[in-house]
């Protein structure tokens, strides 16, 4: 399995940037993917998930309203599509899919997923 994220850069505050994922080997058809984020020196944060069905949708609070999570028809590819963007976004940001098949829940924990990404880095200037 892989999941390799594009879409990253930078941008200055109220920009906008959409990030994709891409996975093989075990596409998103019946397992949940997810967005996280990890800046210097903090721990790895959710940032947005989708289910396997893609009609359960959950963001943290701290990006509802500006960023939408979906996926493609083929259901190999995740979208991040980032808006209105803040300094406080900068972060390396990793896609993520979920270890249990077809889960009905969305985990907002790392631990819930087994295959990451290699990370895209997200600057937002002020």
């Amino acid at each position: 399995v892989q999941l390799v994220e594009s879409g990253g850069g930078l941008v200055q505050a109220g920009g906008s940037l959409r990030l994709a994922c891409a996975a093989s080997g075990r596409t998103f058809s019946v397992y949940n993917g997810a967005w996280f984020r990890q800046a210097p020196g903090k721990e790895r944060e959710f940032v947005a998930a989708i289910n396997w069905s893609g009609d359960i949708i959950k963001y943290a609070d701290s990006v509802k309203g500006r960023f939408t999570i979906s996926r493609d028809s083929a259901k190999t590819t995740v979208y991040l599509q980032m808006n209105s963007l803040k300094p406080e976004d900068t972060a390396v940001y990793y896609c993520a899919q979920d270890q249990v098949r077809v889960r009905v829940v969305l985990v907002t924990t790392p631990r819930g997923y087994d295959y990451w990404g290699q990370g895209t880095q997200v600057t937002v200037s002020s």
